[in-house]
């Protein structure tokens, strides 16, 4: 590149480092005229696609970077992030695995490999990335961040602890820097309640901006046993996300109705793949159950076997049977797409599945997918993988309901956040599962969490047994697994197993009142 060109380049870098995307487009196209083979030209186009978020054309122009030049690693590692943006995860992970050794001089874009290897379930991966880009760049913001993050998912609890700690020296109301740090470790007093409470009076935002600090307070005010208090907060954020989720309850028990209506027993029937044949050359084992009712903890008992690796939560079965119904929707799934769905040849379902899949599988013989959510797909489960396992974890009602209630799931699971959405929603999802149980039969695990927690020992043998897996130890030592975890149960799953969640909801007996006489009035058991 003549001196000229190399000015244009540094011009429209600059001008991407200042967000200026028409300067920027100026100058590539700059660059093109003069040599219509130019990396640096394409690349710099390839930048502008990528602000506009034009997803696609990023990807072909960055494809031609590497076409033209096969060394430029920031053009692979841009290109790995748009993989990851349209959820192409295998690809983006290929991409940095193949650049990641020549990233050793730019923090910038090994903060955005680990952020790829973050972004499709890779964490072990990401961390040492993030690692080298902060010695190489100490004390970035966004770095420090991203090595917070992935202390949390690896366990790293008093490492992920500093960082945060050091982060709100410089920005004391960062709300979620507050929320994460509160869910690191169990309060012992009420210095960082004041704290937080501190900081919504100073901003005095809407309420729907400070659903982080009103769930962070609401979970130590918990830790300390100061129940009524802490209800009030949890209330709060529930209160605040529902005044802007624009949600309408009926959308999910219509889906469910088109579930149980269109996945019947002859259906499953119907074209099912044969016994004894697979889709896949290993067999995987679905974890289901609603959130926050023992299914991370399940899955880190299986997963503890020699014989088993973790997935942890994929969405890839979702994702898969809304690739395949060919319908275009902003919702993730609709009841349309499962009736299209459920007129194909089910090994689409399961093939599209295990291509999603196949990046993250190692050795082991068989995996584990624990996904809460998949409830809803166990038909297309059980019809693609006839040797799966499929373990669903019940919980009690009430107890189920209010883990639920007093979490913040980044806005999924609308009806969790109002004890009438709650009501309404659990008896339709027990429906559901009366249906799978009805329709599968043994074929359906059932684990009892209060079972689990009481008896640990005896469950895991009955549990490894209905899963064809001989007993190991590890499966009783599961909270030594230094495996991660990116799910909200990621502190509990790094000790051992307690009761103490049991009944936990007789803590908010008055408070929790509605939610009881919805699930009594639909004929929930709330004892059981």
């Amino acid at each position: 590149m003549d001196n000229y060109l190399q000015q244009v380049s540094a011009a429209g870098r600059h001008a991407a480092s200042r967000k200026d995307w028409n300067s920027l487009a100026a100058c590539a196209g700059e660059i093109l005229n003069k040599d219509k083979s130019s990396p640096e030209g394409y690349f710099l186009q390839g930048l502008v696609e990528k602000a506009a978020n034009r997803n696609e054309q990023a990807i072909e122009i960055f494809l031609k970077v590497l076409e033209l030049d096969d060394s430029r690693y920031d053009a692979a590692i841009e290109l790995a992030n748009q993989y990851s943006i349209q959820r192409r995860n295998g690809e983006a992970a290929a991409v940095v695995r193949k650049f990641e050794d020549k990233l050793v001089n730019s923090p910038m874009y090994l903060n955005m490999a680990g952020t790829v290897y973050s972004q499709v379930g890779m964490t072990e991966a990401a961390w040492p990335l993030f690692q080298k880009a902060d010695a190489l760049q100490p004390g970035i913001d966004r770095i420090q961040s991203n090595l917070a993050t992935c202390c949390v998912v690896l366990g790293k609890i008093s490492e992920a602890r500093e960082i945060y700690l050091r982060l709100l020296e410089k920005y004391p109301t960062h709300q979620q820097y507050h929320y994460k740090l509160a869910l690191l470790e169990k309060a012992t007093d009420t210095s960082h309640i004041e704290q937080m409470k501190a900081v919504l009076q100073k901003m005095h935002l809407p309420p729907d901006q400070n659903v982080f600090l009103y769930y962070a307070i609401g979970k130590e005010l918990e830790d300390l046993q100061q129940w009524p208090d802490a209800f009030r907060y949890f209330e709060m954020a529930g209160d605040a996300i529902s005044s802007v989720a624009n949600y309408d309850i009926n959308s999910d028990i219509r889906l469910i109705d088109k579930i149980i209506e269109v996945c019947d027993a002859d259906w499953l029937s119907d074209g099912a793949v044969v016994a004894g044949t697979t889709v896949a050359s290993k067999q995987p084992i679905f974890v289901v159950g609603l959130p926050r009712t023992g299914t991370t903890l399940t899955d880190r008992i299986i997963s503890s076997h020699s014989a088993v690796e973790s997935v942890g939560e994929t969405q890839f079965m979702q994702m898969t049977i809304r690739r395949e119904s060919g319908i275009q929707s902003a919702e993730k799934i609709t009841p349309e797409m499962i009736g299209e769905c459920a007129k194909l040849d089910i090994q689409r379902i399961g093939d599209g599945y295990m291509n999603m899949l196949s990046y993250r599988l190692g050795e082991e013989p068989r995996f584990v997918d624990k996904l809460p959510f998949n409830i809803l797909y166990l038909g297309f489960i059980a019809k693609a993988f006839p040797q799966a396992k499929i373990v669903h974890v019940k919980r009690n009602a009430m107890d189920s309901c209010f883990a639920m209630y007093k979490q913040l799931f980044t806005w999924a699971y609308k009806f969790s956040y109002t004890q009438e959405g709650l009501g309404k929603f659990y008896p339709a999802y027990m429906r559901l599962l009366k249906h799978w149980q009805e329709l599968l039969g043994d074929r359906l695990i059932e684990l009892e969490y209060e079972s689990l927690v009481s008896d640990q020992e005896k469950q895991t043998r009955k549990l490894l047994d209905k899963l064809d897996l001989d007993f190991e130890d590890a499966c009783l030592n599961f909270e030594k697994s230094k495996t991660a975890t990116a799910t909200a149960s990621f502190a509990q799953v790094r000790e051992k197993i307690h009761t103490r969640s049991v009944n936990r909801w007789k803590n908010y007996e008055s408070e929790l009142q509605p939610l009881r006489k919805l699930l009594e009035n639909a004929g929930v058991n709330i004892e059981s």
